[in-house]
């Protein structure tokens, strides 16, 4: 796992890769902010907010993929925790 998954969000590209709401998937754009369980992100100049449980994502282009429910926790906690390697 990349330190990707331990750096802010913010300002960072996301896409999503995967989700049981097919009207998610693909969905790219900046995020302009986060919370333990939503990214908010500016799509086109309107702001979308995506619950992290049901979403999977890639970083600025990136090839890790990000379960968003792994992630489910506030912004400042997620930089200092350790995560399991698959």
């Amino acid at each position: 796992m990349s330190d990707s998954i331990h750096m802010p969000f913010l300002a960072r590209t996301l896409t999503v890769q995967a989700s049981p709401v097919a009207d998610l998937i693909g969905m790219k754009g900046t995020v302009v902010g986060e919370t333990r369980r939503i990214i908010a992100l500016d799509v086109g100049g309107e702001t979308k907010v995506l619950a992290k449980n049901v979403i999977e994502f890639t970083l600025d282009e990136e090839d890790e993929l990000i379960q968003g429910a792994m992630v489910c926790q506030r912004p400042e906690d997620r930089i200092h925790r350790n995560y399991r390697r698959n």
